[in-house]
């Protein structure tokens, strides 16, 4: 996206060195999966880069269903079709791992202070509470 002047919002614009046409395959059961075949802004095929397969699918958690994406190593979609399993597998675990370094980044931040050990006196902050303007 390109930045404008005087502090607005940045202006979306396509890349037409960088389109793609998506078609999209799903058995109707594990998940879909998308393959982005590079075109040039005419439409018409982009030989000098590589089709791209996408999986999509979703894990159950206990606060609901979390949505996964994953790029397959493919070079057809037979290709694809078959390693969409493994694919999914690796992307659950890698989601797992990462929601698990949240977990610990955000457990590691909490401070709980010492019981009595707080940096004001007892019976809270002076002056009642009250907000005094000069």
């Amino acid at each position: 996206m390109t930045e404008k002047p005087e502090g607005k919002m940045p202006e979306p614009k396509m890349d037409p060195a960088a389109l793609y046409r998506e078609e999209i395959f799903t058995d109707r059961k594990v998940g879909t999966m998308r393959r982005l075949t590079p075109i040039k802004s005419d439409g018409s095929p982009d030989i000098s880069r590589r089709v791209v397969y996408v999986g999509d699918t979703q894990i159950l958690t206990a606060v609901g269903a979390l949505p996964l994406s994953f790029e397959i190593a493919a070079q057809t979609l037979e290709e694809a079709v078959a390693k969409f399993g493994p694919a999914t597998k690796v992307a659950i675990e890698n989601t797992m791992q990462e929601i698990e370094k949240l977990r610990r980044q955000q457990a590691s931040s909490i401070v709980i202070p010492e019981r009595g050990g707080g940096a004001f006196p007892p019976g809270g902050l002076p002056g009642g509470g009250k907000i005094k303007l000069p």
